[in-house]
């Protein structure tokens, strides 16, 4: 008999429509978790919380750049089934243009307004999310769950994409003061960095396909025989997402294959 770690949990996963936050739904769901995938790719959405079943899992549609939408999303899922348990801020971008000679954003010409539409994003919208689905949390007196997707880039510094990894370092700031903060409620805030995963949007970016895109990075990670896909990463924010870590907070866990390892 299989162990459903999320039952009658309510959650929300924004950027839920593919990737890691579309295979963090799936499996959130069949541990028994209603899922409210939010994200801007509407046709996308729909099909995805058509698949997992509508009993399980909506769809609305939230720009996390926009504070009000986020406010709009947080109420909505509350009023439709009454509380919130998780929130999982997935939702973010690698570049805020498409890949050019122009987007590689180093410090020497880095292009700001690229830079405030990223960060729009990555930051704002991280902590908006966080902001909303905590006073939710603690309005209802829920001891839930915050996770959110930082990167192995978080850590680590780069050739180019300055504002990318400029964002997700905020990440991890986020996440350790609103642990602090949060945790007097029986909050817990934690995030996830995985390194390169073959989603989508890294695919469009690199303009190849998920096996190609793979093989450019399997040969950078320490753990060899093994691909970071988006089912490790879902696999990792079950975990803080469930019981299984109700002592865990403020951390930082990293889905690698040993990347960081010096």
């Amino acid at each position: 008999m299989s162990i459903h770690k999320l039952e009658d949990k309510v959650a929300i996963i924004t950027g839920g429509a593919s990737g890691i936050g579309k295979a963090t739904a799936s499996l959130f769901a069949d541990h028994g978790a209603h899922v409210v995938i939010a994200d801007i790719q509407d046709e996308l959405g729909q099909q995805v919380a058509a698949s997992i079943g509508f009993k399980n899992c909506s769809y609305i549609h939230c720009d996390v750049a926009d504070e009000e939408q986020v406010k709009a999303m947080v109420e909505w899922t509350v009023q439709n089934h009454g509380r919130l348990d998780i929130m999982f801020s997935n939702a973010g971008m690698i570049r805020a243009t498409k890949a050019t000679t122009n987007s590689d954003q180093n410090i020497l010409d880095i292009d700001f307004v690229a830079f405030d539409r990223l960060f729009a994003v990555n930051v704002r919208g991280m902590a908006a999310c966080v902001k909303h689905a905590a006073r939710a949390m603690v309005e209802k007196k829920v001891r839930g769950s915050i996770i959110c997707t930082a990167s192995v880039c978080a850590s680590s510094g780069g050739d180019q994409d300055v504002d990318y990894f400029m964002s997700k370092h905020s990440v991890l700031g986020l996440v350790r003061s609103a642990s602090k903060q949060l945790g007097p409620y029986g909050i817990r805030v934690n995030s996830i960095s995985p390194f390169v995963v073959a989603t989508p949007l890294m695919c469009e970016l690199m303009g190849r396909e998920a096996e190609e895109t793979e093989k450019i990075f399997e040969g950078l990670t320490k753990l060899k025989g093994v691909v970071v896909k988006e089912k490790h990463v879902a696999d990792a924010v079950l975990f803080l997402a469930s019981g299984d870590s109700e002592v865990v907070s403020g951390h930082d866990m990293v889905v690698d294959a040993g990347f960081l390892v010096k």
